[in-house]
């Protein structure tokens, strides 16, 4: 069995789980009562464009970080949970897609993505616990990290990268934390995508590696993030199966119909709008505590 059956195998196993810790909860959530969450067609159609341009490159995260912020969705402190539990599904099948077509030394390739999803378990520990202030002011600051990460990505400031398809020694070590890191700070909210592309460029990488490695990373983080914001109930349902339901759709669309798109104009108002969202974030952060929740403090 070749390392990218097995990795294959393994996402599978992963898919599978976090379906079923999903559905469990929702079908106890229905046992106790509950309506079983319907998305709207706007959720729908959100996670539909979010997710084709996330296959393209541009990410997902912060984008519908904006939409949520913008038009009051849920409570702020489900943001992170329901980012990653939505999205989940569209990571998985972006990194089936990409791993298959994009080949990295498979030694690298897992030791990253385990590396990510170890980050991203911890990460997701701590963050389905937040405060609203403090997940307010955390995604804040993670909007404004990826808003200048996209825009040092636009400005061509992003080192151009090397042609290795592989890490070994110091640099393959550096890689492994590196990727740590970006899976804990993906479970608040955070891209992993245009970070991860400035970690391999860093490394003496193919930026092309990039592909497979931030997409199988969030393809395995984010279901393991995603249980752990379940079974919390740290997120929104029905929003989250529109995320998912239009992934199924943008997704295969964006890889195998359009493939690429002149998105540069695109990028500069998704930059905009990312800096005005982390702005509003922060500025709700910073708004004075109502007496009940000083209260319960």
């Amino acid at each position: 069995m070749t390392a990218v059956t097995g990795i294959f195998l393994a996402l599978a196993g992963f898919a599978l789980t976090f379906l079923g810790v999903l559905v469990s909860s929702l079908r106890r959530a229905s046992l106790a009562g509950k309506p079983f969450p319907t998305p709207s067609l706007f959720q729908v159609a959100l996670g539909f464009v979010t997710n084709f341009f996330d296959t393209l490159g541009i990410g997902s995260f912060a984008t519908t970080t904006a939409v949520f912020k913008f038009r009051k969705m849920l409570p702020d402190e489900f943001f992170p949970g329901t980012l990653n539990v939505g999205h989940a599904l569209g990571a998985i099948i972006q990194s089936f897609i990409f791993i298959a077509v994009i080949k990295v030394d498979p030694k690298t390739l897992v030791l990253l993505i385990g590396s990510a999803v170890v980050g991203a378990w911890f990460g997701a520990g701590l963050v389905s616990g937040f405060s609203r202030r403090t997940v307010q002011i955390g995604m804040g600051v993670a909007l404004l990290g990826a808003a200048a990460a996209m825009l040092m990505s636009q400005l061509q400031l992003f080192p151009v990268g090397g042609t290795a398809l592989g890490l070994e020694g110091g640099r393959l070590v550096a890689g492994v934390i590196g990727n740590f890191v970006l899976g804990a700070m993906m479970t608040l909210g955070i891209g992993l995508y245009a970070p991860c592309m400035a970690l391999i460029s860093l490394l003496g990488m193919d930026p092309s590696a990039a592909f497979p490695i931030m997409m199988g990373s969030c393809a395995f983080l984010m279901p393991v993030a995603s249980i752990r914001f379940i079974k919390s109930g740290a997120y929104s349902p029905p929003i989250a199966l529109g995320l998912a339901i239009g992934a199924l759709i943008g997704v295969p669309i964006a890889a195998f119909i359009v493939k690429s798109l002149p998105l540069t104009v695109l990028r500069w108002v998704v930059i905009v709008v990312v800096l005005y969202a982390a702005v509003l974030m922060l500025r709700s952060a910073m708004q004075p505590t109502p007496a009940t929740e000083a209260v319960a403090a």
